[in-house]
């Protein structure tokens, strides 16, 4: 029986998201530069989702931040594309089917804000990410789009969401 919650982001949840993430990035031995580990608004994701068209949402289980995913606009990109932006599952999150359906909710999301295309970008050896990706038909494309700013990142996706 499932025991863990996907719910809206809420300001109480900026600590242990910040925290969620970095641990990732840790684990994982992410470049901290060029990456969403050194996006000036980690602390703040809360009020960075708050915006026009964006949506954070996290994983909790017995009251702990176990994931997060989310959708914004792409910055520099036509208003017709949106990112997935900042998916982080800790390892008790991984391998239970949470990231099938967060991404489901996050693609719901950005259909109900009008988006028709995502992008992602992601770490080579981020296999089981990718195969998440592929499996809900995100397409590798050869360069970047749009100014995430996370020059570290070189795996590009897009997925039309019509």
């Amino acid at each position: 029986m499932e025991n863990w919650v996907i719910r809206k982001i809420e300001k109480k949840d900026n600590p242990a998201v910040a925290k969620l993430i970095r641990a990732v990035f840790d684990e994982l031995n992410i470049p901290k530069v060029g990456t969403a580990y050194a996006d000036s608004y980690l602390d703040l994701m809360f009020e960075e989702y708050s915006k026009p068209k964006s949506v954070y949402f996290v994983v909790e289980k017995a009251g702990k931040i176990i994931g997060s995913a989310g959708v914004a606009p792409l910055e520099n990109e036509a208003e017709t594309i949106c990112e997935l932006q900042k998916m982080y599952f800790l390892p008790e999150a991984r391998g239970l089917g949470i990231g099938s359906q967060m991404m489901e909710k996050c693609l719901q999301a950005a259909k109900d804000f009008g988006f028709q295309k995502c992008y992602l970008e992601t770490m080579p050896f981020m296999h089981d990410a990718q195969k998440l990706y592929k499996k809900v038909g995100f397409e590798y494309i050869c360069s970047p789009m749009g100014s995430t700013g996370h020059v570290s990142c070189p795996v590009w996706m897009l997925k039309d969401l019509s």
